[in-house]
């Protein structure tokens, strides 16, 4: 019989997300009266927009038509999307032979650690988002958990705490190698400013490693002095590359659609553009996105598309301010819980000092009735540390906030 991966065996016990399920399931069957409400998994919760639905829905009629029925689509992305995309979200400072359309962000991270493989050296921010530590362990890039239980052997860990304003020690990237970085950040709800990003630009630089950048909450960002996207910093052509998603801004996280932008610039150490090895790579292992999901992103990048883009996200920002106010409630307050996060992102990151993060979720849950995520989950910076998400709809979190401001701490 075959043998089993050995890097996948390397995988510790459980992904953070099916571990909340399982607690929230074991919990509903034991209290069957109790109305859960989560406050946890980053799912978005409303509806489509009109616009974008016409968008789709015009397409799902094109294709019952023999004129319109169109088979698989453009390889890398519809040229009509690749353009919008980079006028509308770039600006320009990106080309429409730049971008690569794809099936979501997170998609993305795991092919191009295949593009990137076992041999390159990885550095994460801790806390982060799973899917770069777990990706990097599956492809090899990583080894078996630390004996001390605080990560991956093989992984460059870089603390991004409340004491270094949630920007990590740049000294700690290895060289010639990848740098997970994500801006808004999951789950600490921080954003980088322009003067920390050219620092991270010019270290990337100067030790001949790649940023992956991702920029899937870069929409939720309300502060005109915050960069949206790393091609804002001088430099960042030669060593980065950014990988954005509709899911987050305009609720596709079930419809799948996202982009990844690899610069002309971008080089192996043999000269290869690396736009070139993404090409071959995509045109392989995935037949394009939906024809039906790229009109729908269409729809949802003009004048109309981009207003409920607006509308949507300031809809989870209010959701986010009345989650920090409940968490600013007295009993907190007394208990010493600090907050981060929730003015240009979604997520607020409180940490409660001295208690573990499983203990503080098993508390919320059993007496409040309310799912959220523990920060332990994220890597070993987020213990003591809870992630409330605002994706909800808002009824549901007033209710869920009416509950915490009655948690006995």
């Amino acid at each position: 019989m075959i043998p089993r991966n050995p890097h996948i065996a390397n995988l510790s016990s459980g992904y953070l997300f099916p571990e909340i399920s399982k607690r929230r399931n074991a919990f509903a069957k034991e209290h069957p009266e109790a109305k859960i409400i989560s406050l946890g998994i980053g799912n978005t919760t409303e509806p489509l927009t009109a616009h974008v639905v016409e968008g789709l829905s015009s397409e799902v009629a094109a294709l019952g038509t023999p004129a319109g029925y169109s088979g698989y689509g453009e390889d890398l992305g519809l040229t009509a999307l690749r353009e919008r995309i980079a006028s509308a979200v770039y600006g320009g400072i990106v080309s429409p032979e730049e971008v690569f359309i794809s099936d979501g962000a997170k998609c993305d991270i795991g092919r191009f650690q295949w593009l990137f493989g076992a041999g390159a050296a990885v550095a994460v921010q801790d806390p982060a988002y799973p899917v770069y530590v777990d990706g990097s362990v599956m492809i090899g890039a990583a080894g078996k958990t630390k004996a001390d239980g605080s990560g991956y052997e093989g992984i460059a860990y870089m603390p991004c705490t409340a004491e270094n304003g949630f920007f990590p020690d740049l000294s700690l990237i290895p060289r010639n190698g990848l740098v997970y970085f994500c801006s808004p950040n999951n789950p600490t709800g921080a954003v980088a400013t322009k003067a920390q990003l050219k620092s991270l630009v010019d270290t990337a630089r100067e030790k001949g490693c790649v940023i992956l950048f991702d920029a899937a909450y870069s929409a939720y960002i309300r502060d005109p002095e915050l960069p949206r996207s790393i091609f804002e910093i001088e430099g960042s052509r030669s060593c980065a590359i950014e990988i954005n998603s509709f899911s987050k801004p305009i609720g596709f996280t079930g419809v799948r659609l996202g982009w990844s932008v690899v610069p002309k610039e971008l080089a192996f150490a043999d000269g290869t553009p690396v736009m070139k090895d993404w090409t071959r790579l995509m045109t392989t292992v995935f037949n394009g996105a939906s024809n039906i999901a790229q009109k729908g992103g269409l729809a949802s990048l003009d004048e109309t598309g981009l207003a409920e883009t607006r509308a949507l996200t300031d809809y989870y920002l209010e959701n986010a301010r009345l989650i920090r106010e409940a968490l600013s409630l007295p009993n907190f307050a007394a208990a010493g819980v600090e907050l981060y996060g929730g003015y240009n992102a979604p997520y607020i990151w409180a940490r409660f000092p001295g208690r573990k993060s499983w203990d503080v979720f098993d508390r919320i849950l059993r007496e409040c009735h309310v799912v959220c995520t523990p920060g332990a989950g994220f890597g070993p910076a987020g213990e003591s540390f809870i992630r409330f998400s605002s994706f909800g709809h808002r009824e549901q979190v007033a209710e869920a906030c009416a509950r915490l401001g009655k948690l006995s701490l």
